[in-house]
């Protein structure tokens, strides 16, 4: 699979899962593992700031990053994030995760992600390791 080019200040917004979850495992390297209650360590720009791995997810899929001088398709980008999750939870969880409806989905998904990301002594690296196998699993499989 193509690595993508990581820059926190890029306007670029992939739409890929596989994508994403590259994009994610860069950023969660360059700005560091946040653990604690809430998502990202503090007030601030989001995309300096460290994180879990699905708050990595949500700036790669451009919470924070996006331009007004750019258009973007949010639809695309959205569906691509949550198959980003998708495929991240069910990396993590070594099983197929299955819900009724998309709301369902969407919190078994953050809730596996959560709970693996909560785990004490979690590294930054760790978690780009396992945000990058979901990209290669969700690349060979799509």
């Amino acid at each position: 699979m193509p690595r993508i080019r990581y820059n926190p200040e890029s306007i670029v917004i992939p739409a890929d899962p596989a994508a994403i979850l590259d994009w994610a495992a860069c950023h969660i390297t360059a700005v560091g593992l946040h653990q604690g209650s809430e998502l990202f360590a503090g007030i601030g720009r989001t995309v300096t700031l460290p994180c879990w791995p699905r708050g990595a997810i949500d700036v790669a899929a451009g919470n924070g990053r996006g331009s007004s001088s750019r258009t973007y398709d949010w639809a695309a980008i959205d569906r691509g994030r949550d198959q980003a999750y998708h495929a991240f939870a069910e990396y993590l969880a070594a099983r197929p995760l299955a819900a009724g409806t998309t709301d369902s989905a969407r919190w078994l998904h953050r809730s596996v992600m959560d709970e693996w990301s909560a785990v004490p002594g979690r590294t930054a690296e760790q978690a780009a390791q396992a945000l990058r196998a979901a990209a290669e699993t969700f690349h060979r499989l799509f």
